[in-house]
């Protein structure tokens, strides 16, 4: 965009204000000269604005087409083709409580989810052998396939992928997987 010199500024308040603006105006602000409404940053050459690139649209040297961080964990598993059925699930958050916590307090617990150890997820799996289920855990995301169902699970929580333990029921034909919760070192989660 040019620059507007002073003439062209005044037609151009003229035709943003009204007429009854004008006449409400006083005489003494008629008379004021277009050079007194300039303030102090109106002084020496005009600066270009510079537009900011968003760094979604900054180009990046490899041939990546997303960062790794854009990619959600276990979106490798999505396959819309698959037309296996979803399997009921339930996702119980386990914490060790003792007579310390329960009568006294010492351990700084309360039942909110922050003070939970564990994570134990419950999928119920009929008609399924043992032998015929693949478990495969990652820090946010649990893959489950058998050849009836097909579960692939975000976790609420971070777990500790290597210290988990799955245990199959075969009278309740039930998978019990139980992850340790990863959680950031806090006052509350120093043991």
């Amino acid at each position: 965009m040019e620059c507007l010199g002073v003439q062209s500024l005044q037609a151009l308040s003229e035709l943003l204000s009204t007429r009854q603006q004008e006449e409400e105006e006083d005489d003494e602000s008629k008379n004021v000269n277009t050079c007194a409404r300039l303030g102090p940053g109106h002084i020496g050459p005009l600066r270009k604005e510079e537009k900011e690139v968003p760094s979604a649209y900054v180009k990046k040297t490899s041939k990546d087409i997303w960062s790794q961080e854009e990619v959600a964990e276990g979106s490798q598993y999505d396959d819309l083709s698959d037309a296996r059925p979803q399997p009921e699930y339930e996702i119980i958050l386990k914490q060790s409580v003792g007579t310390e916590d329960l009568f006294l307090g010492l351990s700084r617990k309360d039942p909110s989810s922050m003070c939970c150890e564990a994570m134990l997820v419950k999928i119920k799996l009929p008609e399924t052998k043992v032998t015929d289920v693949s478990l495969d855990v990652k820090e946010t995301f649990l893959d489950l396939r058998t050849p009836k169902h097909k579960l692939g699970l975000h976790l609420p929580h971070p777990i500790h992928s290597h210290g988990g333990k799955a245990q199959f029921f075969s009278e309740r034909e039930e998978l019990e997987v139980t992850l340790p919760i990863k959680w950031p070192m806090d006052f509350i989660n120093m043991q």
